[in-house]
């Protein structure tokens, strides 16, 4: 393990709700809980970027060959301490989220393969892969590397998903990297590892909800995932954009920890923002729980094109609200 000043992983009750199942598109929506802020800063990366998968913050971390590559695609991201990507998408509809998964144990580094560090484990699928089967080929190209930081290791599993609907959930466990491909692998938490979540979910009978069913209503990752399950089952037909993220961010909503919420005692804290995309119009949306809209952003108009500059806006400003696209500002040198 790399111990690092800089970084930490995400939090211990996040939560990811793919919507693959209806006929408009696909969206998804996510939480992102902590005990303080992330410094979240929505991050426009233009295809052409020079990545180094062994840095944190300019420090070295990954001394044994470490990963160097350039993006093949552009990106629209939300970065955790300005050093790693916790959430985003990129240009060809490929979606991803890191949650915290304490089990997480990627194994004995092996330096023959190019090693990344944790924090830069989704932004090298989202650099690289179009599709999740693009991604899933690619994970044994490196080896993800764990880093710690303020007390805590970036033990982390990763959600992705593509405009087609198609879905991944990815885990290191005991050293082995277990992956779950397919499109009824919408919900993603925390701990147990997802076997262990499925099996749990599986004893639950949620096809025909209705307002007997008996629903867990606490905030640990085992009655969130079966909470996002019953929800996802009341979801409506949209006839719009509109309401399909609406109805994404309701489930969000629902499995949130309320702000200020004394449970960081029990490894459970607060959600700090939620959010949502549309992955076949590239739209990103983001709700800091901390203020009263929503933002969304368009990745179509920014210029992609390498040599383009990298391009953030710090979400934490009261007066934003609706498309925000044009408030982004240019960055130089880029986060990472």
């Amino acid at each position: 393990m790399v111990t690092v000043a800089l970084t930490a992983g995400p939090a211990h009750s996040c939560t990811r709700y793919l919507w693959n199942t209806n006929s408009r598109g696909v969206y998804v929506s996510r939480t992102m809980d902590w005990p303080e802020s992330t410094e979240p800063k929505l991050t426009l990366f233009p295809r052409g970027m020079t990545r180094h998968g062994g840095e944190v913050g300019g420090h070295l971390v990954v001394k044994d060959n470490p990963a160097k590559w350039t993006s093949q695609h552009a990106s629209l991201v939300t970065t955790v301490y300005s050093i790693g990507t916790v959430d985003g998408l990129n240009e060809k509809g490929l979606c991803g989220h890191a949650l915290y998964l304490k089990a997480t144990n990627f194994g004995e580094r092996d330096p023959s393969k190019p090693g990344v560090q944790a924090g830069l484990w989704l932004q090298y699928l989202l650099d690289n892969a179009a599709t999740v089967n693009e991604a899933v080929a690619i994970l044994d190209d490196i080896q993800v590397v764990m880093v710690e930081a303020r007390g805590r290791a970036a033990t982390i599993h990763l959600a992705i998903e593509d405009v087609t609907g198609d879905s991944a959930v990815i885990e290191y466990v005991n050293g082995e990297k277990v992956v779950y491909h397919g499109e009824q692998y919408r919900i993603m938490t925390n701990d147990p590892p997802y076997n262990e979540q499925l099996e749990l979910l599986s004893k639950l009978d949620f096809s025909r909800p209705s307002r007997d069913t008996p629903l867990p209503g606490n905030v640990n990752p085992r009655d969130r995932f079966q909470r996002a399950a019953y929800y996802g089952e009341l979801l409506p037909e949209p006839k719009s954009e509109r309401e399909a993220i609406a109805s994404v961010l309701a489930i969000a909503r629902n499995v949130s920890v309320p702000f200020g919420a004394p449970y960081g005692e029990f490894g459970i804290y607060n959600t700090e923002y939620r959010t949502a995309a549309n992955l076949k119009d590239l739209r990103y949306f983001f709700e800091l729980t901390t203020n009263p809209s929503v933002i969304w952003v368009e990745i179509e108009k920014f210029d992609l094109n390498e040599g383009a500059p990298v391009m953030v806006l710090d979400p934490n400003d009261i007066g934003l609200a609706g498309d925000v696209s044009a408030k982004f500002e240019k960055v130089t040198p880029p986060p990472f």
